[in-house]
């Protein structure tokens, strides 16, 4: 889906050097795009996760974290695509590359917190809701989760 002409690459962000960018992103579609508080947005949190940086050509446009729950559990968190970039399967790759890391770590289960209205593209990429919607940022959720495979055939 992304132009031929623009290569996207996705990488494991090296923390502090990209930070800034990750920062960026997060603030033009969370905090200024959505209302999301700073202190709700910045919580702390990810000195102590692993993030991934989309670049369209040499420009970065998406993020998302994971932060591991137990050994066995991860929970990926602020996926954002800025919305010059978005429609053209970037948030979808972005997930893609994160869920094939964490099958290689012997992640059996991904949850995540959906915002509603991207409910159904996370259903796409094999998430099943759990519970009732519930509101977090003041914008309404759903918890959902993924089992994984991982690559020693463990469920």
């Amino acid at each position: 889906m992304v132009n031929d002409r623009t290569l996207l690459t996705i990488k494991l962000a090296e923390l502090p050097d990209d930070f800034g960018a990750i920062v960026a992103i997060r603030k033009t579609v969370f905090q200024i795009e959505q209302g999301v508080e700073t202190a709700l947005e910045f919580d702390g949190k990810d000195d102590e996760a692993i993030h991934w940086l989309a670049y369209l050509g040499a420009r970065p446009v998406g993020t998302a974290r994971v932060r591991f729950l137990d050994q066995s559990v991860a929970k990926l968190e602020r996926l954002a695509v800025l919305p010059k970039a978005r429609g053209q399967g970037i948030g979808t790759q972005i997930m893609q590359t994160a869920i094939a890391f964490l099958s290689q770590k012997n992640i059996s289960e991904i949850r995540i917190h959906a915002q509603e209205p991207v409910k159904e593209f996370y259903e796409q990429l094999g998430f099943v809701s759990e519970g009732d919607r519930f509101y977090e940022a003041n914008i309404p959720h759903f918890k959902m989760s993924k089992r994984l495979e991982s690559i020693s055939g463990r469920k």
